[in-house]
């Protein structure tokens, strides 16, 4: 056949920062290894391959053979190493020098270890706006791969696909390949000679053409039922078997060949956006369920293949507004990245600024930044792995900057960018950020020893998906699915709690209930709000003295329609892992009781473990963390973490009623539906009266304990603590 056409696949193989290391394992055998042997033995195949920072890491460390075996297929023309972002930062989401010091750090690496040539990169999550053009061009990359998708948007018609394009940034240039949606669906799912027929039809319509296919690794081996297809049943050998058999007409290259061997088709600016799912994915959840019912009622018409090219979602950054966990996030990288390119222009310690960094690198992760098909935010390990990085490297910069080993100091400014001022309260031990204007909230507390985060909570929410929870489970046809058609459970009886909150789950959440609002009512957020404190703008002001700081926050509301005063003051002293928290109600009447309760979230702290348990300062254990306490003229209660190392004890100055209950959230993961832990709750509460001049008060303390997990940190992790 004279009609020749080229197909470059390209995978990408990617495990996030802060992944269990099983997870690493499993899909190295399920995955990548397999896939390499299958490889091995076609010598006529090539392929582009994209391997993440945080793989290629653990790949060295675990399985160094795996990358020798790279490079040696490197060396024979048979895989070109696909660079990009070291970390899988999605790059609108990182500053611009970032994006440049991320792509040149990891092409570096790449050349290093695999003496690997690096001329492409892979965009992460595909995620693209043009200015981004610049910045590639300036890392030394000369060409990447978008969707098709993006291409349709920036109005080229499918027939013109089949070929790169050269876009273009004040005057630098950058080749982008368009990836095929219908290769993307078609492997490793549909039979493999679905996919040769397919670009048969390719080449007799369009000779000379380029294909490529663009996807996950993990979809041969990793995702669910896709080891027993792709290798047990041979499918991928199946598909190597017959682009061998018909190399007469369909070729398979790198990109790199491709890009040498043929002009642009064109020029174009792309607008922006990501793949389509993933910008389906950003729209708010109601929004989501009118786009999947409109495009249900249309596909089937006769003018839908008109009116599709004209549909698209929503914009990939305002995933920061639908879970403003991940804004918080990003917020914080933001400040470590600003406060690291200050310290380098003032010329601090080289070294200690190269570490931080690397960890400031890390913890731009982007699989805790949004969530789809996959967990993301949804999966706490990842967030902690990101506040884990970040808060490094916060202690990095403070020994950079030569802080004094034990300290105190107040920050009013505009920390998580939302155009109004929060206090940033922290010593050698703790960092506590607060939002005023957010209901007098903490929202952010780190806990310095062991960079963890203990507010990295989140909040459970509607998502578009529950509809299909709420249906129940169903089987996907064919042999095998894939994740976007699968409806698993890995629960049973998810369909009966979903339950959403009205308010972030943070600390220090003011509460008015009903005297007689019970435990359930309130875990479930069913209880009646009855005073207009949560989530309402409070005054600040910051009181300093040289070794003890307290911010103290008011606001004149009401409950029950009383007139009502709040006044808290969150305290901290220089060298001390402890907060003070006071409360002062004014104006409370004194013929009537009125039930006020206080919430604090601790995240981090999975349920369900027996070395993860309730107790009190008598040493008596109450329950795994995910037990729901109704306690009764308390003064303590402990959280303990023994595999993390923290014991974060809660105490007040009077006898006080206490409830606990876990906040989980109904989830969707590659792996199905489920029920994810998000928080350990805790709410004293009273029934307050106020006295001969309408006042109330307590007095509480958080201790927080990490003697144990400081015991065993390893030195490297020791030595970013902020120490002298």
């Amino acid at each position: 056949m004279s009609n020749t056409i080229r197909l470059c696949l390209v995978l990408h193989n990617h495990q996030p920062i802060g992944n269990f290391d099983g997870v690493f394992e499993q899909a190295y055998q399920d995955s990548y290894l397999p896939f390499l042997d299958v490889f091995d033995c076609y010598p006529d195949i090539k392929i582009g391959l994209h391997t993440s920072g945080p793989l290629m890491e653990w790949l060295d460390e675990h399985h160094p053979e795996y990358l020798d075996r790279l490079a040696t297929h490197v060396k024979n023309d048979r895989i070109e190493i696909i660079g990009g972002v070291f970390y899988e930062a999605i790059l609108p989401m990182i500053p611009p020098r970032d994006r440049v010091g991320q792509i040149e750090t990891y092409t570096k690496w790449l050349t290093d270890r695999l003496g690997a040539k690096i001329q492409g990169m892979w965009m992460p999550e595909r995620v693209w706006e043009q200015p981004l053009t610049a910045e590639i061009a300036d890392a030394g990359i000369q060409y990447t791969i978008l969707d098709d998708f993006h291409f349709k948007n920036a109005g080229i018609p499918q027939e013109e696909l089949y070929g790169h394009y050269v876009t273009e940034e004040c005057g630098k240039l950058l080749n982008v390949f368009p990836g095929s949606e219908r290769l993307r669906y078609l492997l490793p799912f549909a039979p493999a000679q679905d996919t040769i027929d397919y670009m048969h039809s390719i080449a007799e319509q369009h000779p000379g053409s380029v294909l490529v296919f663009g996807d996950d690794g993990e979809k041969f081996g990793t995702w669910p039922d896709t080891k027993a297809h792709v290798y047990d049943r041979g499918w991928l050998a199946q598909f190597f078997e017959l682009l061998t058999a018909n190399k007469d007409w369909l070729l398979t290259t790198t990109l790199a060949e491709a890009s040498e061997a043929l002009a642009p088709v064109g020029k174009t600016y792309i607008p922006e956006g990501s793949y389509r799912e993933m910008t389906e994915w950003a729209m708010p959840a109601q929004q989501q369920v009118e786009f999947e019912d409109m495009v249900h009622e249309l596909e089937h018409q006769e003018h839908w293949p008109q009116i599709k090219k004209y549909i698209r979602g929503g914009y990939w950054r305002n995933f920061k507004v639908r879970y403003p966990e991940t804004d918080e996030m990003y917020c914080r990288a933001l400040g470590i990245s600003n406060r690291l390119h200050a310290a380098e222009q003032n010329g601090g310690d080289a070294q200690l600024l190269a570490q931080a960094k690397k960890e400031l690198y890390r913890g731009q992760c982007n699989c805790s930044y949004w969530h789809g098909a996959f967990g993301g935010t949804y999966l706490p390990h990842l967030r902690n792995a990101v506040f884990k990085h970040l808060i490094a490297a916060d202690n990095l910069l403070d020994k950079a900057e030569h802080k004094a080993s034990s300290f105190i100091e107040a920050e009013v400014a505009d920390f998580n960018l939302d155009g109004r001022k929060e206090v940033r309260l922290e010593d050698d031990k703790l960092v506590a950020l607060m939002a005023p204007a957010s209901g007098g909230t903490i929202y952010e507390l780190d806990v310095r020893s062991i960079c963890h985060n203990l507010l990295a909570t989140l909040s459970r929410r509607p998502e578009a998906y529950h509809r299909k929870v709420l249906a129940g489970p169903s089987a996907a046809g064919g042999e095998v699915a894939s994740i976007h058609d699968r409806v698993v459970f890995k629960q049973e009886g998810l369909d009966k709690m979903l339950q959403y909150d009205t308010y972030q789950r943070k600390a220090l959440v003011d509460h008015f209930f009903d005297n007689n609002a019970s435990l359930e009512q309130v875990a479930l957020n069913n209880a009646m709000e009855r005073g207009d404190f949560v989530g309402s703008p409070f005054d600040a002001k910051v009181r300093r003295n040289p070794d003890r700081i307290q911010v103290q926050m008011s606001r004149m509301g009401n409950a029950w329609g009383i007139p009502l005063k709040i006044t808290k003051g969150v305290t901290m002293s220089a060298g001390s892992s402890s907060l003070e928290i006071a409360y002062l109600l004014e104006g409370l009447p004194q013929d009537q009781v009125l039930h006020f309760a206080v919430e604090m979230n601790l995240a981090g702290l999975p349920s369900g473990a027996d070395d993860r348990y309730f107790h009190q300062a008598d040493g008596k254990k109450l329950g795994h963390l995910g037990t729901q306490l109704d306690l009764h003229e308390v003064q303590d209660l402990g959280v303990k973490d023994e595999w993390l190392g923290i014991d974060c004890r809660w105490s007040a100055d009077r006898p006080t009623s206490l409830w606990t209950f876990p906040i989980s959230t109904v989830s969707q993961s590659e792996g199905g539906f489920e029920m994810v832990h998000q928080s350990v709750c805790m709410m004293p509460h009273w029934w307050v009266q106020g006295d001969a001049e309408g006042r109330w008060s307590v007095v509480m303390q958080l201790d927080i304990d990490t003697l144990l997990a400081e015991s065993r940190l390893p030195k490297e992790i020791r030595e970013s603590v902020n120490a002298s």
